[in-house]
């Protein structure tokens, strides 16, 4: 396959995730924003918003402060932020047509379907369609995987695929779980308390796992068993340690397909060792925020040996 090739199907893959995940960003803090809180909780899930998008200096960069009405248009519509949810499926469809012939037809309607219902859409700015637009946009995301999973062959273009979308919510997990840490519950509201078990819960409901949660751990939400569950425990899809599985198993079929192995399937083989060597209670004494800050470069190092290895 040709490394353009490659990498067009690669950043189809981080691009609808990335949607996905911006949607449901949108939709907690809409959640966060309606608790009763402190004055200024609701600026502070707006902010927080900003922060696990990963986009806090474009949006202070564009003159704009947190609320609602800026941080719903800035995710979800701008035009100057090549990371707002009309960007990332345009770019994911500008991707994929480029590599048409590499898709199945179901997948590629997928993709082109997302783009056409852009338009369909427009701006919406009631909060009742504005919701309404992040259910659709967490439909479309799971018709791209869906068709993706079940229609096209096991070969180099489903790994590329697959290994972008694995990049792409191993690093948003990342984020997300940071963000809830160290900068959302505010000054003189106590850990443990019910604003605290809110705003853990809402973050459970962001990467559907609040469900699963009440399944492994059986108790009350602790902060703790959040982190261990989104971080740690292997049968959780958006789980930090889950995500560095399947980029191992994606990194090492395209390693037999291409017939040697590289720096990108050494370190992700090594990290993946250091998260079966772990546990929670070790993480939580070296720094949560310290040990994601450390994934977060790692993961960056991983893509760009990725990069290196097969897109340039």
């Amino acid at each position: 396959m040709l490394s353009r090739t490659a990498e067009s199907l690669y950043w189809t893959g981080r691009y609808m995730e990335r949607a996905d995940f911006l949607a449901r960003i949108l939709e907690a803090a809409l959640r966060l924003a309606a608790l009763p809180a402190r004055d200024g909780a609701a600026a502070t899930a707006w902010a927080s918003a900003i922060a696990s998008a990963g986009v806090s200096r474009q949006f202070a960069a564009s003159g704009r402060t947190p609320s609602e009405k800026s941080v719903r248009e800035f995710l979800a519509f701008a035009p100057e932020n090549p990371s707002s949810i009309r960007a990332c499926i345009t770019a994911a469809r500008t991707n994929a047509r480029s590599v048409r012939t590499a898709l199945t037809i179901e997948l590629w309607e997928a993709i082109n379907g997302a783009w056409n219902g852009l338009g369909e859409f427009g701006e919406p700015t009631k909060r009742d369609d504005f919701v309404r637009y992040l259910e659709w946009v967490k439909s479309v995301s799971l018709a791209v995987e869906g068709a993706s999973s079940r229609t096209m062959l096991r070969n180099d273009a489903y790994w590329f695929l697959r290994l972008g979308m694995a990049i792409e919510r191993a690093d948003n997990t990342a984020r997300l779980l940071d963000v809830k840490y160290h900068l959302l519950l505010p000054a003189g509201e106590r850990v443990g308390g019910q604003l605290d078990y809110f705003q853990w819960t809402t973050l459970l409901r962001e990467v559907s796992a609040l469900t699963a949660y009440r399944w492994v751990y059986r108790e009350s939400v602790r902060p703790w068993l959040v982190a261990d569950l989104m971080v740690l425990n292997r049968q959780m899809p958006r789980s930090l340690a889950s995500c560095q599985a399947m980029i191992v198993s994606y990194l090492e079929k395209l390693a037999a397909d291409y017939g040697r192995r590289g720096p990108a399937q050494r370190l992700a083989s090594a990290r993946l060792t250091r998260f079966n060597e772990t546990n929670i209670e070790e993480i939580f004494q070296s720094g949560l925020h310290e040990y994601i800050l450390a994934f977060l470069s790692e993961n960056n190092a991983l893509a760009n040996a990725i990069h290196d290895q097969y897109l340039v």
